[in-house]
């Protein structure tokens, strides 16, 4: 009996995060936005030190 209980309750477990997983949307929520405009900002600001660096080196020549 007990046995047939545990298998009750794998059985529901699993159908639980069954029905989890499908209710999973592909749709971005506010921090997947944020973190991906954040993702641009520091790329923009990266390219922009880099060109600093260039213009400070070609200045010392």
């Amino acid at each position: 009996m007990m046995k047939f209980g545990k298998n009750v309750m794998v059985a529901l477990a699993i159908s639980a995060l069954i029905a989890g997983l499908a209710g999973c949307q592909k749709k971005e929520g506010s921090v997947e936005s944020a973190g991906k405009e954040l993702d641009k900002a520091l790329e923009k600001a990266g390219q922009q030190a880099e060109k600093a660096g260039e213009k400070i080196q070609d200045a010392a020549k």
